[in-house]
């Protein structure tokens, strides 16, 4: 049973409004993101004369048109000791009395701490207006508020610290890769699709499109202009569908029926994502300049949608390179933003992606971490602790890059890059993971990416053994495998054949037979290797390779190598130095795991010993309280300098996570395991960010964390590394 429990106070479906879609994203995002350390409750804000059948969820009614049902409704939340914080929603309009004073009765009466959100800043207000919403900061513990301009507003113009004052922006929703725009079943086939959303009222001035659209179809004749939504449920009370009338009989006086489409529905937020991803160009017209942020506008930009809008703080802030600012009720400057993008694919494309990565951080993953770590900040409180919940594993993105030859190197954004080709690094470590995952869960849709990802790697391979690394998409090599150190991608193959003859169990006796070839061939190669991580990665593949066929040249080799890590260690160690070179630099982990695997099989105690003062040493430098760093990938860390702080790459956490794994195996020392879920949430959001790595609707894993943003291309060796990461967390789950 959860002991601990949230409580938000907001309005909630099926009351239709923005925060009331807002509330729900917001509870289902931190449900799915963190274990059953709390439960979430909801206080919903009835309306006068409006019944409605609430879910179970809703655990107390707020009528907001009562005063004395506030200080009711305080009372009943201090009597209950498990409410650990409150999330309070605030609009003005959603609570009664002059600018909604009524709130603050249960501000002043409630013991619980509150953090507010201000979902409207106004700027200018009256003496009336900014003293009710200083007194709600004064109650409040933290506020959250969407933008920076609402933030500077709250400080200049309300006397509010910053030191109160939290910025998570507008959650949104992630959304799987556009489909092709060449798609048979691509909806409004021949069409060029510009749209808003929304609950429909006046003040969102969509007969300022209207007006621009002559222009627009007169250079664009395919152009369909779609106006999604239902009226406001208040305005269809004040006044019923006086506007939307309006707005017919504007499209009828401008003739252009043929252009314009209303969908009067509340849509489900699936279909209406697949709204937005056919659409071209989304239009935002409010003419409201108070409006601080737009939930539609955000959710068009996590479609990828390039946007035209009017300026409000919240477009200001996101659509630098997104799209394009006019004024309000400007339909001229409408029509030249249209016309120049529409005339223009090029811009339109580099939009599309500037969206993309504008609106990222700003996904309901990142939102949940947000408000949770907030209100970790506010409660100091060691009772309340949270957990991240796991996502299921998931090969989606891995199919999505995988073609007959092989698995594609790059990605823009989630979709595969096909011109950088193919290496032998991807391909190897992509046959590690999938004979992992089938090893673990026995889905036969593995066994085709399994010998894909072989076919590869005997592709690869040279008369001579060794193995070339770059390859075209048109399977021609490239000629940098003559300029480049290969010694590395030589090894990663090595290291795939051998843990693959390890599954022996898994496999027929031919295609054992195929690999055990290939593998022989390769190991002439292996005494001219140089580089201490193709070392280790050999070692690797020989260790495996030994559990599968006892043979003692495979232990001589094995000594050999190990022979040399040896070397090199004490070539450069110190008692402060407890490593194989005089610096950190990148595959740290492989290194002190090979070393591991060697004494296990040879029965070592030198290589074991080694194994473990190096491992425990890089963790002293990149695992501190909890707080994980690895080497950057700006540069090496050499012996005695500051370490970099960012340039984070998914590889190292996954090469990290499988060493822990292996150590914690052999000495069965918790504080291993510890380390290795930690390393693991790191993928999740416990990074210095707090932001997702990992993203569950794709499938993909993002190239990489730098200090103030996340790299959200989706390559083949950030994805794999993850899933190796994910498969080695659940054996332990």
């Amino acid at each position: 049973m959860k002991s601990k429990e949230i409580l938000l106070i907001t309005s909630f479906p099926p009351r239709k409004c923005g925060i009331a879609t807002y509330s729900q994203d917001l509870i289902h995002a931190i449900e799915d993101k963190y274990e059953d350390a709390f439960r979430i409750k909801i206080c919903a804000l009835k309306k006068k004369d409006i019944q409605l059948e609430y879910p179970h969820s809703v655990s107390f009614l707020l009528k907001s048109w009562i005063r004395e049902d506030y200080l009711r409704l305080a009372n009943d939340i201090n009597a209950n000791n498990s409410i650990q914080i409150i999330y309070l929603q605030h609009e003005f309009g959603l609570y009664d009395g002059e600018y909604g004073e009524y709130i603050l009765d249960f501000l002043k009466a409630v013991k619980t701490p509150v953090i507010t959100t201000f979902h409207t800043i106004l700027s200018k207000p009256t003496e009336k207006r900014r003293g009710v919403v200083r007194q709600i900061a004064e109650y409040s513990k933290g506020l959250i508020i969407m933008t920076k301009r609402s933030a500077e507003i709250l400080k200049s113009e309300y006397g509010i610290g910053s030191d109160k004052i939290k910025i998570i922006q507008h959650g949104t929703h992630l959304i799987r890769p556009r489909r092709p725009i060449q798609a048979p079943d691509k909806p409004f086939p021949d069409k060029t699709i510009l749209s808003t959303f929304g609950l429909i009222s006046e003040g969102k001035s969509i007969e300022t499109a209207l007006d621009a659209l002559p222009r627009i179809i007169a250079e664009f004749p395919t152009v369909l202009y779609l106006i999604i939504g239902k009226t406001h449920p208040e305005v269809v009370k004040q006044e019923g569908e006086r506007y939307r009338a309006f707005l017919h009989n504007k499209v009828s006086e401008l003739g252009i029926e043929k252009h314009v489409l209303f969908i009067n529905k509340y849509l489900s937020l699936n279909i209406l994502l697949d709204y937005l991803q056919r659409t071209d160009i989304y239009l935002f017209t409010s003419k409201d300049p108070q409006q601080a942020v737009s939930g539609t506008l955000a959710y068009a930009m996590s479609a990828a949608c390039p946007v035209i809008s009017t300026p409000i703080p919240h477009s200001l802030e996101l659509l630098d390179g997104a799209g394009i600012n006019f004024d309000f009720q400007n339909h001229e400057e409408l029509a030249d933003a249209a016309i120049l993008m529409l005339s223009n694919p090029a811009m339109m494309s580099e939009m599309r992606m500037n969206a993309l990565h504008k609106i990222s951080p700003t996904a309901w993953q990142n939102a949940a971490i947000g408000h949770i770590e907030f209100a970790k900040l506010i409660l100091r409180n060691e009772n309340f602790k949270t957990a991240y919940q796991h996502p299921p594993i998931s090969l989606d993105h891995i199919k999505r890059m995988t073609t007959d030859f092989g698995m594609i190197q790059f990605a823009k954004v989630a979709e595969p890059d096909r011109l950088s080709g193919y290496t032998i690094d991807d391909n190897a470590r992509a046959l590690i993971a999938i004979a992992k995952n089938f090893e673990l869960t026995g889905d036969f849709d593995d066994l085709h990416l399994i010998n894909t990802y072989l076919n590869f790697i005997l592709y690869c391979q040279q008369e001579d053994g060794s193995f070339l690394n770059y390859v075209r998409i048109n399977k021609k090599f490239y000629k940098k495998n003559k300029d480049e150190n290969l010694e590395d991608a030589n090894g990663r193959a090595i290291w795939a054949l051998g843990e693959f003859l390890a599954l022996q169990h898994l496999i027929s006796f031919h295609l054992q037979a195929r690999v055990e070839a290939a593998f022989q061939r390769a190991i002439p190669y292996i005494s001219l290797l140089e580089s201490p991580r193709a070392i280790a990665f050999c070692i690797k593949g020989l260790y495996f390779h030994y559990q599968y066929k006892k043979d003692p040249d495979t232990l001589k080799i094995i000594i050999q190598l190990a022979d040399n890590l040896v070397s090199k260690y004490r070539g450069v160690s110190s008692e402060s130095w407890q490593w194989y070179e005089s610096y950190l630099t990148y595959a740290n982990a492989v290194l002190p795991e090979a070393m591991l695997l060697a004494g296990k099989c040879t029965k070592s105690e030198l290589y074991k010993e080694i194994a473990k003062k190096t491992f425990d040493f890089l963790l002293s430098i990149t695992h501190k309280n909890d707080q994980i760093s690895v080497i950057s990938n700006i540069g090496r860390h050499d012996e005695g300098q500051q370490k970099e702080l960012y340039g984070e790459q998914p590889i190292e956490f996954a090469y990290t996570i499988l060493s822990l794994d292996a150590f914690f195996e052999e000495y069965q020392e918790e504080t291993y395991l510890h380390q290795l879920k930690a390393t693991f949430n790191w993928f999740l959001g416990d990074n210095h960010l707090h932001q997702i790595i990992y993203n569950p609707c794709t499938g993909g894993c993002y190239d990489g964390l730098e200090e103030y943003h996340v790299n959200l291309n989706q390559g083949a060796e950030s994805t794999i590394s993850y899933l190796l990461a994910r498969l080695a967390v659940e054996k332990h789950a």
